[in-house]
């Protein structure tokens, strides 16, 4: 199906539309928060002045950025598709693919949630910190996480669009 036949949030998305895009908005800020860390980065070696924590800052930043765009990307459907293999299927196949992909989406959105969740509890229980700049690596989780249930809320979302969408097309 043609992307621009796809509408670009569904229908009846409202506050989560809204917390949806907003978080992905900030998603973008942090990474340009990130560009400018490394551009002082860069120009302060220039001048024998380094920034510590540089690359603790870029590591945490860019991953809280790249989770940050997932529920986004889920609710638009701007996800990656291999439309070569779709391209002569029918109407009914298409909306099953989707809604088959929109219930991925929210399994796998469950399991990296509750993984994460397990994930912060070890890194706070152990006290793990940045070498430079001694920040808890378990904060760095924290947005994670709230990526991680955005995404299944983005994923319940389109499930609920496919399933309406296919008992249509059937």
């Amino acid at each position: 199906m043609a992307a621009d036949a796809m509408p670009a949030v569904p229908p009846r998305a409202g506050l989560a539309s809204t917390l949806i895009t907003g978080w992905a908005l900030l998603g973008g800020a942090v990474l340009l928060a990130v560009v400018a860390i490394n551009v002082i980065s860069v120009l302060g070696a220039m001048f024998d002045a380094p920034f510590p924590g540089d690359f603790e800052l870029t590591e945490m930043g860019v991953a809280n950025a790249a989770f940050a765009f997932l529920p986004y990307c889920q609710l638009t459907r701007s996800n990656v598709t291999a439309d070569i293999f779709t391209q002569k299927g029918g109407p009914r196949m298409l909306a099953f693919l989707r809604l088959l992909s929109s219930l991925v989406a929210l399994l796998f959105s469950l399991l990296l949630l509750w993984r994460m969740y397990a994930g912060l509890l070890d890194q706070k229980q152990y006290n793990y910190e940045t070498s430079i700049l001694q920040v808890p690596i378990w904060l760095a989780y924290v947005p994670v996480l709230v990526s991680l249930a955005l995404l299944a809320v983005a994923a319940g979302i389109t499930l609920a669009q496919d399933l309406r969408e296919l008992s249509r097309k059937g």
